[in-house]
């Protein structure tokens, strides 16, 4: 892909041109201005607006097909946008009346299959964006960034004999050593088995700030992105749907699409009247919904406290499921018709059969409009 000798570059993309890499020491921001993509009649992105400030790191998540990867091949210069602008530090790559090729744009891009050559050694494989550097100058960085990921002792040594950890360290010091100004991570750590990956993600995050990169990480899991975000952007079919902090996005969810993404919740259908729902709990606000809507009450899985004598609502212990320093509870409470999901702490050593006392708090209890696509099944009116 080429850009018309007439199409305005950002400053860090001259820069970049004379050394070999991005020469911007400061991060840049990111922004993406109603971006759209299609795809014939497919909408991959539909209208999508996010803005990444300098050094921030973002993590992208959502489901399979909500445009995450498209949006990072945008932010990159390898697909052009059908609609919508794309600025780095408020200069547009990519527009109406623009495009920066990739190389120009001051952006390090790893993808989750790492794509290391095989027929490179390790050393080799990080050198391998600095080819406008001299030779000894790009095997001096080269090394530098090994170092940084602890690696440099393996320079000489070909990428079969890595392990998949080693292999996202390698890959993550190629995408650095040019020092970009900006860094699109897509799904990074969905190859490491569990033990090794949140050693990885905090190596990983430890190295991104001190690049002070401006990050933007997809992930499909969302306690990863609360772990390793300083925001959260949400997508759904296109669009961003919230973005926040985890805290923001835990405790005031936008939706009960987003609601269900960052806690296990019992969901419980119900008929709104005269602006509130009546349920076991009490009497619950319900203001935005008209009368006769259905409704669906969520109550948290952790947000259920148990006890063996008190003033709560009458329940008893149905089934209890072992998952390490949890159990999760199947409990029939009085009021309810089907049984609610408690997580507690495994040491609580609740049993089969146990009579217990339920205390929920309304402040903490959604409520949201039911989706259309919702069953009717267990509406309690």
């Amino acid at each position: 892909m080429s850009s018309k000798t007439s199409t305005p570059k950002p400053a860090l993309a001259s820069a970049a041109l004379a050394t070999g890499r991005a020469a911007a020491t400061f991060a840049a921001r990111l922004t993406f201005d109603n971006v759209e993509r299609s795809y014939g009649e497919t909408d991959a992105l539909a209208g999508f607006n996010l803005d990444v400030a300098p050094g921030e790191v973002v993590c992208l998540l959502g489901p399979s097909g909500s445009g995450k990867t498209t949006l990072l091949r945008v932010a990159s210069g390898i697909e052009k946008p059908t609609g919508g602008r794309v600025l780095i530090n408020d200069s547009e790559v990519a527009g109406p009346n623009c495009f920066v090729p990739p190389e120009d744009r001051g952006i390090g891009l790893m993808f989750q299959e790492f794509a290391l050559f095989p027929h490179l050694t390790i050393l080799h494989n990080v050198a391998f964006g600095l080819k406008g550097l001299p030779r000894e100058e790009a095997r001096r960085e080269a090394l530098l960034a090994l170092q940084r990921v602890g690696l440099k002792d393996l320079a000489d040594k070909y990428p079969h004999i890595l392990s998949g950890g080693q292999q996202q360290r390698v890959a993550l010091a190629r995408a650095l050593v040019p020092r970009p100004a900006v860094m699109l991570m897509d799904e990074p750590f969905s190859g490491l088995d569990v033990q090794l990956r949140e050693a990885i993600q905090e190596e990983t995050l430890g190295i991104l700030r001190e690049t002070r990169a401006t990050s933007l990480i997809v992930t499909h899991h969302p306690e990863e992105a609360m772990r390793i975000g300083d925001r959260i952007a949400v997508m759904r079919e296109g669009k961003l749907v919230q973005a926040g902090s985890a805290e923001d996005l835990y405790h005031n969810p936008a939706d009960l699409f987003i609601a269900r993404l960052f806690s296990e919740i019992n969901e419980i259908t119900y008929t709104v009247s005269n602006g509130h729902i009546e349920c076991p709990i009490g009497e619950l606000p319900a203001p935005d919904l008209g009368d006769g809507v259905y409704a669906i009450v969520c109550i948290r899985e952790r947000g259920i406290t148990l006890a063996r004598n008190g003033s709560g609502l009458a329940g008893r212990v149905l089934d209890v499921k072992f998952l390490g320093d949890v159990a999760r509870l199947e409990i029939g409470v009085d009021g309810f018709d089907r049984p609610l999901k408690v997580r507690v702490r495994e040491m609580d050593g609740w049993a089969r059969g146990a009579e217990v006392s339920v205390v929920i708090d309304p402040a903490r209890v959604l409520v949201f409009p039911r989706e259309s696509k919702e069953s009717e099944d267990s509406v309690v009116s």
